[in-house]
């Protein structure tokens, strides 16, 4: 990919690269089965998977995305914004903050550790909308997987 050298910095994706995506794909999986938790009316056990499901998420976001974003990306923003990697991990880093915000404020509320007043009764819409956003914060992630290092796996 010419023009891409900052973002791409090998031909195989640094192990750091493959173990993030697995874990990613992993998240989306547990908040996956917790939406079947809830629909089945388990909401302990939902509330329990969701949790580990954003602290795992947020885990990696804290240790890897950002850093990885501020090293790689962050340099060269507004000038290669429009080249397809820049695009695809600006969108992903821009959804996945939201969706990282978002859904640490759902799962504290869920866990009553935020103060009344922040409080909401109906959680369905605000669930519904943190899986929403963590689902295209997922899908940006893979394009842009695809994108920086190709299907490659090594």
């Amino acid at each position: 990919m010419p023009g891409c050298d900052a973002l791409v910095l090998t031909v195989a994706p640094r192990p750091a690269a493959v173990v993030s995506l697995v874990v990613v794909l992993l998240a989306a999986a547990l908040l996956t089965v917790g939406w079947g938790l809830a629909v089945r009316k388990r909401y302990q056990a939902h509330r329990w998977v969701q949790t580990t499901a954003a602290c795992l998420n947020a885990a990696l976001v804290l240790v890897w995305m950002i850093r990885s974003f501020v090293d790689n990306v962050w340099p060269h923003l507004p000038a290669r914004l429009g080249q397809t990697p820049y695009a695809a991990a600006t969108a992903h880093a821009a959804a996945g903050a939201i969706g990282v915000a978002f859904g640490s404020f759902v799962v504290l509320r869920a866990n009553e550790l935020v103060p009344a007043r922040l409080a909401f009764r109906d959680y369905k819409p605000y669930m519904r909308g943190s899986y929403a956003l963590y689902l295209v914060a997922t899908l940006t992630g893979v394009v842009l997987y695809v994108v920086a290092y190709g299907f490659s796996f090594r």
